[in-house]
């Protein structure tokens, strides 16, 4: 991971929210993620790493978590699955999602901002029992959300957890598949990061849903998915990893699927996945080459 970009001072603007937010943590400015203020490395590595990006400048800037009453919105997508998202303000505008069952709720991926509003209509859907992120571009503010719901764990991927800019102090590593709640089970497909996570539960009306934050991104039409390295830089993964990541989807039953933005696959989301598995490792094996245009071909 490449640190040796200047740093910028920290922002000078400090919450002034009813809510207390401790003085130690900072996040960066350009990914949202969460820090701690006494061992700020160079530049933020999440942002340095090729999946990702630092401001055009090439300056790291880092700022404290603030809050705005209008920041986070609370939406329900379906009968027991909400999502949180933040209209504004630092990081990339992923979606925490929130899935409520019998057993409590399990906040998958994590907001870059956190405000005393958004965590009461959090606790109103359900006692929260875990935190999990899909991948570290989605850690955002968890352990100011796990304290305030808390001291909820927070179930991190083993491989992924040298991300960590900040340590939850209810931290949980784990790996391969963790059942978090009973029949809310964690798998580890890897992938767009090697602890890359979906998490499987069941809707209202029984049928099967896969929150899958960057593992798999549903697609602006609404019945593919993609399978990517990078999504803003444009790095896809092999066939082969694609279809690997698919299979291990398609290991469970679910007829809908959400990512960490708003995209979604609501009908016959399992066939959907494998299917652009296939066509994605067909382009990229070179099938459809006659489809490119003849030059420089012998």
């Amino acid at each position: 991971m490449n640190t040796t970009t200047a740093s910028a001072p920290l922002s000078d603007t400090i919450s002034t929210s009813p809510m207390r937010l401790p003085d130690d943590v900072v996040q960066c400015a350009t990914c949202g993620v969460e820090y701690d203020a006494r061992r700020l490395p160079g530049a933020c590595p999440i942002c340095a790493d090729e999946r990702q990006y630092l401001p055009a400048d090439g300056v790291q800037r880092w700022t404290r978590p603030l809050e705005h009453d209008e920041d986070i919105e609370v939406v329900e997508l379906e009968e027991g699955l909400h999502a949180l998202r933040c209209a504004d303000g630092v990081g990339i505008g992923q979606e925490a999602k929130v899935l409520v069952v019998d057993a409590g709720a399990v906040m998958v991926d994590v907001p870059a901002a956190i405000t005393e509003e958004a965590v009461q209509a959090v606790r109103a859907l359900g006692p929260v029992r875990a935190i999990i992120p899909s991948h570290p571009h989605m850690f955002g503010l968890q352990s100011l959300w796990s304290r305030a719901l808390g001291d909820v764990p927070v179930w991190i991927a083993r491989e992924d957890a040298a991300w960590l800019g900040r340590t939850p102090e209810n931290l949980r590593l784990w790996e391969g598949t963790q059942e978090v709640l009973p029949r809310v089970v964690a798998a580890q497909l890897g992938g767009h990061f090697p602890g890359s996570a979906v998490v499987h539960g069941e809707g209202a009306d029984g049928a099967g849903v896969l929150l899958t934050g960057d593992t798999i991104a549903p697609n602006p039409d609404g019945r593919t998915v993609a399978f990517m390295r990078s999504y803003p830089n444009r790095i896809p993964l092999s066939g082969p990893v694609a279809l690997r990541v698919a299979e291990g989807a398609a290991a469970f039953g679910f007829e809908r699927l959400y990512g960490n933005f708003a995209g979604a696959i609501l009908v016959d989301a399992r066939a959907s996945v494998l299917a652009s598995a296939a066509r994605h490792a067909a382009w990229a094996s070179g099938e459809h080459d006659d489809l490119t245009g003849s030059a420089g071909l012998a």
